[in-house]
This record gives structure tokens, C-alpha cells and sequence, in this order.
């Protein structure tokens, strides 16, 4: 097959060449250095100060006052002081509020899988609420997974009526 039939192939007139655009120029020729003996290294690497004795001693000046090796600072009146960073721990609620979790657990196994899944998510939400010490979205998630859980049992409790009901009529009609 011609992989240029393809729809995802690149159209004909596209080249492998790269685009000028947006490229810098190429570096300029490789050149040997001359050889640390050459009279050419010199002007190729000039000399560089070897200075490794004590630092030297600046003039006074501009109000500045000269310090010994060693000696501390005086503290200047525009010092910085930091005050210690203070940590606000969330408490637990006093009066939490109800998490519903072992009826979402009842629900979720017994009742009604989907629905009792998220009244469990709901109320797990509930109980990390009150740990955390968010009333508000406590009660948000309680409230929640409390009415989940209703319409879930609802749900199971009506299937297992018309499982019922069905099981009667194909009773009643197979033995008459």
C-alpha cells in the first residue's frame, strides 16, 4: 500500500527539508587551540590574575565603618523581626452530625447497588465532615445519603413486592 493514500499522510508538496524559520544561524567552524607553548595561546588565552593572599582592606567611605575577620555586626535600626507561625487544627464536631454509614451499607448490599454506592460515598463524605469540623457540609452530605438511602430501600423493598407478586400469578397459573 502507498503510504501516502492514507488520510493522516502529510499533503504532497511537503518535504523532508526543515524551514528556515525560526532557526539561529549554525556555529562558526571548528578551530584547534594552539598548544599551551605556541606564542599564539597567549593571544588566543590571555593571562588571568592569580590572586589567592588575604582580601584586601577597602578605604573608609560612604559612612562605612571596617570590621576585624570575626567580629559580629551591629544590629541596624531597620532590623527585620519574625513572629512564630501559628497552626489552626481543625477539631471534630462536639455534636456530629448522623453519618447514615451503616444504612448505605445495608442499602448498597441488600437494596439497591447503584444507589447504595453513592449514599456510601455521601455518607463517608458526612463523616470526614465531622471530623474535619465543616457543619455545613455535614449536614449537606447527610441529608443526601439519607435520602438516597430512602429511595434505595424504596426501590428494593417495591422489586421484592413485584418479585413477589410475580412468583403468586405464575404460581396460581401453572397449578390451575
Amino acid at each position: 500500500m502507498d503510504p501516502n493514500s492514507y488520510p493522516s499522510a502529510p499533503p504532497a508538496v511537503w518535504t523532508d527539508e526543515k524551514s528556515a524559520m525560526m532557526q539561529s544561524p549554525p556555529p562558526p567552524p571548528y578551530m584547534d587551540a594552539p598548544p599551551p607553548g605556541d606564542p599564539q595561546f597567549s593571544k588566543v588565552y590571555p593571562p588571568q590574575p592569580q590572586d589567592h593572599g588575604m582580601p584586601q582592606q577597602y578605604s573608609v567611605g560612604y559612612n562605612q565603618q571596617p570590621y576585624a575577620m570575626g567580629q559580629q555586626y551591629p544590629l541596624q535600626p531597620g532590623t527585620v523581626m519574625v513572629q512564630p507561625t501559628m497552626f489552626v487544627a481543625p477539631h471534630p464536631l462536639e455534636n456530629p452530625v448522623k453519618d447514615y454509614l451503616g444504612y448505605s451499607i445495608f442499602t448498597m448490599i441488600c437494596c439497591c447497588l447503584p444507589l447504595g454506592i453513592a449514599a456510601l460515598i455521601y455518607s463517608i463524605s458526612a463523616r470526614e465532615a465531622n471530623h474535619t469540623g465543616d457543619r455545613l457540609a455535614a449536614e449537606r452530605s447527610s441529608r443526601t445519603a439519607k435520602t438516597l438511602n430512602h429511595v434505595a430501600l424504596g426501590l428494593g423493598l417495591g422489586s421484592l413486592v413485584l418479585i413477589i407478586i410475580y412468583m403468586i400469578v405464575i404460581f396460581v397459573i401453572a397449578y390451575n
